[in-house]
Order: structure tokens, then C-alpha cells, then sequence
């Protein structure tokens, strides 16, 4: 019973930190170190645009992983290759969102200094951590996973 309630609060603190990285913490930076302003209303207003295509992307995601009754991560009971939905054009349709999101929200605030974090999302993701879910698909998903791999791109 500990086990789940640790699971439970490391979930929540990880949902913390990923919401100050991806949200408070640009917005902070952007105000505190206020580099150069790239792009002015009411141009920035378009960055709420690419911000809620970013956040479509991730809820159809998420939503698709939902109806096969399935975890987002391998730990936490991922059971089920998902292939459908928006999984037929990209392998990492949330990491892809994310980015997109943030790409947004780095269009709506207009200072440079807030678009190195949808670069720096981005590097990390397709350098670290996708290839390590890569790994363990393939451990999971045997064949299945690899022949996914072949037709599907893993951002677009």
C-alpha cells in the first residue's frame, strides 16, 4: 500500500516539475531576462494559435491511449501498442504536442530568450529520452513495435 502512495506523489511531483519546466519557467525568463523582442503584437497573437494545436495534439494523443485502455508509460502499465490516431503519423505525437505547444508560447511572448526552450525540448527528446522509450518498445513490442517503426516517422 506504501508503494502505490509513493508511485501516487512521485507522479505528482513529476507532473510539477514538468509543469514549471514547460509553463512558469519561460514565462519567469522571459520576464526577468527580457533578450531582444523578435515578435510584436498582434503577430505574437498567432503563437496562441500554434499553442492550442500543440495542446490538440497531446489530448488526441492522450485520448487515444485512454480508449485502448492503456498507460502512457511503459512503467505505470503501458500493455498495448498504440498505432491509431494520431500514433498513424507520428511515433511521439505527446513529445511532438509539447514541443509544438511550447513553440507557441514562445511566439506568443516574443522574446528570444523563451525559444530555447521548445529547441531545447526538442534536442532532448529526440536525443535522450525517446531513444530510451525506443529501447524499451522494442523489449515490450518485439516485431510488432519494429515493423511500426518502419512505416510511422518518429516526429512527422
Amino acid at each position: 500500500m506504501e508503494m502505490k502512495s509513493n508511485s501516487a506523489g512521485q507522479k505528482r511531483r513529476s507532473g510539477i516539475i514538468e509543469l514549471i519546466v514547460l509553463i512558469v519557467l519561460p514565462i519567469l525568463l522571459n520576464y526577468l531576462f527580457p533578450l531582444k523582442v523578435i515578435i510584436t503584437p498582434p503577430l505574437s497573437y498567432l503563437g496562441i494559435i500554434v499553442m492550442i494545436a500543440g495542446f490538440g495534439c497531446m489530448a488526441l494523443a492522450a485520448k487515444e491511449f485512454r480508449s485502448k485502455k492503456t498507460g502512457f508509460q511503459l512503467k505505470s502499465g503501458g500493455t498495448e501498442l498504440v498505432i491509431s490516431g494520431p500514433f498513424r503519423f507520428s511515433r511521439n505525437p505527446m513529445y511532438l504536442g509539447m514541443v509544438i505547444w511550447m513553440s507557441g508560447l514562445a511566439v506568443f511572448l516574443g522574446s528570444l530568450v523563451v525559444f530555447f526552450f521548445p529547441v531545447a525540448l526538442f534536442l532532448l527528446a529526440h536525443v535522450v529520452l525517446i531513444p530510451i522509450e525506443e529501447k524499451k518498445m522494442e523489449q515490450v513490442f518485439g516485431m510488432d513495435y519494429l515493423n511500426y517503426k518502419k512505416d510511422v516517422r518518429r516526429w512527422v
